[in-house]
């Protein structure tokens, strides 16, 4: 396929990619730069591109790698910030003085606690601790709504037991 008649593609299907990215994302700005970012990487593999019939196929597949890849790198940076805020949190308690002996030690029964929850259950939880709905946690993990409600339900309840004399 010539380079023109592939960008004309493209550009005759942004309409197609931008509801694609919407439907991942739920939110106008990231879609846009969703779009972007597929239609960059696209130009920059057109070579790659063999089979002329299914350009949109191609397409959506690009996009959806990208979004699974950046959700990825957004967890691996909310598990970095939990272990770099518990490792700041253990040395600002050597640092201070006996009386915030029993906060240092809520601290640690807390962080033991979220941090024993399954990865299948861990995740869900730290989307909706920073602020996805139900709707937009599931979308984002292929979960149905269900399941994710259950999951924060026991995630919930296992807290409230293994936290009951937390003060």
């Amino acid at each position: 396929m010539e380079k023109v008649d592939f960008t004309q593609g493209i550009l005759a299907m942004e309409p197609d990619l931008h509801r694609f990215a919407y439907k991942l994302t739920s939110d106008r700005e990231s879609a846009n730069d969703l779009v972007q970012d597929c239609v960059l990487q696209a130009l920059d593999n057109h070579e790659k591109f063999t089979h002329a019939k299914n350009l949109k196929g191609w397409m959506f597949t690009i996009m959806r790698n990208i979004f699974v890849n950046n959700y990825r790198r957004t967890v691996r940076e909310m598990n970095l910030i939990d272990d770099t805020y518990s490792i700041n949190q253990q040395s600002m308690i050597e640092d201070e003085d006996g009386d915030r002996f029993e906060f240092a030690y809520d601290m640690k029964q807390l962080y033991r606690v979220i941090h024993s929850i399954p990865e299948d259950m861990k995740v869900p939880f730290q989307m909706f601790v920073a602020g996805f709905k139900y709707r937009e946690i599931a979308e984002k993990l292929g979960l149905p709504m269900g399941t994710v409600k259950s999951r924060l339900f026991f995630i919930r309840k296992r807290l409230k037991e293994e936290l009951k004399d937390f003060s």
